[in-house]
């Protein structure tokens, strides 16, 4: 499956804004696929809630419009606090409602710049429009990444392993659907749930959904800090030693890390025997491994990945710190603006309504962007 495109709070070109029945200018549903070439170009609106075509100077003149409050803008906030379900207490909402414009115009002029050809990927208002960027990356970025690794198996590309040109482990039926992890920074447990889903489902031919929560309530023996962070390896190591990892269905999410260990032997949905590491910084290797293992347990720097919507993201260059798990299932090639760009097709914890339903396409090949191969493991049957 290619990168995608649809409506959403789209801040750039010809803008096209869902509307729920009562708001404009927030983010909608899916619309039609769409090739990546067309991607940087195709404004579809959402079947589901309707479309509105506003021109680029009429948005401008709404965001530069300082002498009273637009009721456009405040149609669209409320509309945008309706959707996500956000209440602020008293004064709490004019900062919050600040902090939302301030994010607005960073898509809008984003996108802008997307239009003119210097981005391969678009922005779109969502879920964290209210958080500043300091409360985004306390929140959500929980990858710890280890202060000394232990002594263990690594996976090492080969010169003669000859591996598929596309991978995309989704379509085999080895993932689960996207969740959600809340303000929590329980990444980890997603992709360390999400590498022993797609190695159950390898061994078994059956597709369990898997407790996040058991790894949460169950780990801080091995190091792992629940909601404040933690390391996929940790969460194989449990359940390596632990005998088993329990289901979704019977130990299901929260979202806090205030619960004693529940976790119930008597089902016991997934186990594995260890793991191994992929070779620190080695794309090669890592494609290698997703072709050829299934899906593996990647760590990034998602300081800026916030409102991604589509396109093949890029960190640009420099050395990045991981921040963020995810989960790597799958890469694949596009030709776009002339050129043939490979990308890593990764599966998020953050809801269907971020990226490209709940999934990013991140450039591959292109100096290990993000840091996406510094830290990736998978668990061993």
């Amino acid at each position: 499956m290619e990168p995608t495109c649809r409506s959403s709070l789209w801040l750039g070109r010809s803008v096209c804004l869902s509307l729920p029945p009562s708001s404009p200018l927030i983010q909608a549903g899916a619309a039609p696929r769409a090739q990546p070439g067309a991607l940087l170009t195709s404004l579809s609106p959402s079947p589901q809630l309707g479309a509105l075509a506003v021109t680029l100077g009429v948005l401008l003149a709404l965001l530069g419009c300082a002498a009273a409050p637009d009721p456009t803008l405040e149609e669209a906030w409320e509309g945008w606090k309706s959707l996500h379900a956000k209440e602020y207490p008293g004064e709490d909402e004019t900062f919050r409602r600040e902090i939302w414009e301030k994010n607005l115009r960073h898509i809008q002029q984003h996108n802008w710049e997307e239009a003119q050809g210097k981005h391969s990927y678009r922005l779109a208002m969502n879920h964290f429009g209210d958080l500043t960027n300091e409360e985004f990356k306390r929140l959500l970025n929980g990858f710890i990444p280890a202060q000394q690794e232990e002594l263990g198996p690594v996976f090492r590309a080969s010169e003669t392993l000859k591996t598929p040109v596309r991978v995309d482990w989704r379509a085999k039926g080895y993932v689960t659907p996207v969740k959600n992890q809340g303000f929590c920074g329980s990444c980890w447990a997603f992709s360390a749930t999400g590498a022993l889903e797609g190695l159950m489902f390898k061994r078994t031919g059956k597709l369990v959904v898997l407790s996040e929560q058991n790894l949460i309530d169950c780990t801080r023996k091995l190091g792992n800090r629940g909601c404040c962070g933690g390391h996929m390896e940790r969460a194989f190591q449990y359940v390596r030693d632990n005998g088993g990892l329990n289901s979704e269905r019977v130990y299901p999410y929260v979202g806090t890390d205030n619960s004693r260990c529940r976790y119930n032997p008597r089902d016991k949905a997934a186990n594995c025997s260890g793991f191994v590491r992929v070779a620190r910084g080695s794309e090669e290797a890592l494609a290698q491994a997703v072709a050829t293992v299934g899906p593996v347990s990647v760590s990034v720097d998602a300081s800026s990945f916030r409102f991604y919507k589509s396109g093949l993201f890029g960190c640009g260059s420099g050395s990045w710190r991981t921040n963020h798990a995810m989960l790597a299932v799958g890469y694949g090639t596009t030709r776009m603006g002339g050129h043939n760009l490979s990308y890593w097709i990764l599966k998020n914890s953050w809801t269907e309504r971020w990226g490209e339903q709940g999934y990013m396409f991140l450039l591959k090949d292109a100096g290990n962007q993000c840091g996406v191969a510094n830290q990736a493991s998978y668990p061993l049957p």
